[in-house]
């Protein structure tokens, strides 16, 4: 029973033989093999878009967000808010370059809390500035001034009224 070593050699023997033969046909075929191998395996260009879509989002933990948003933010992901609702952290997905909403989608904003439950002035000024860096003007400012003093509900916008604030309209499919 032949080895696993002395198998390899006639192997190699083999290709040796084909490549020291007349015909070039054994070249040609491993120069087509490698290229289609790099082809299939080098990966995408760094600059290909690739794309988030948000369904129904109701929010989350303010530190889980930040940190979805860098990752988002440093791959270049273009965001597009879609689902029917988008409340809470969901709404910080606006701050990002190049994010999209449907006009039928809602957003619900309100102020930074814990649990449910007021945060002390000055903790409640930090958090606040933190989710409002997220948003574009005039959002920014209107959160600032308002959406952030609601802690019990939300404000409800539809994304057709944060269209005509500047937020661009996603492509329909």
């Amino acid at each position: 029973m032949p080895t696993f070593v002395s198998c390899i050699f006639k192997t190699q023997v083999n290709v040796w033989s084909v490549l020291t033969g007349s015909t070039h046909w054994f070249l040609a075929i491993v120069w087509v093999l490698a290229v289609l191998s790099w082809t299939l395996f080098v990966p995408l260009r760094a600059d290909a878009q690739q794309f988030y879509i948000i369904g129904n989002d109701r929010g989350g933990y303010l530190h889980d967000r930040l940190n979805e948003l860098e990752e988002l933010k440093r791959n270049g992901v273009q965001v597009e808010i879609r689902g029917r609702v988008c409340y809470s952290t969901c709404t910080m997905f606006l701050g990002l370059p190049e994010t999209c909403v449907s006009p039928d989608t809602i957003f619900g904003f309100h102020g930074p809390s814990r649990s449910g439950r007021r945060l002390n002035e000055e903790d409640f000024d930090y958090f606040s500035q933190i989710m409002a860096d997220h948003y574009p003007e005039p959002l920014k400012t209107w959160f600032m001034k308002k959406a952030r003093n609601r802690i019990n509900g939300v404000f409800k916008v539809k994304g057709s009224e944060l269209i005509r604030m500047g937020v661009p309209a996603c492509r329909t499919a």
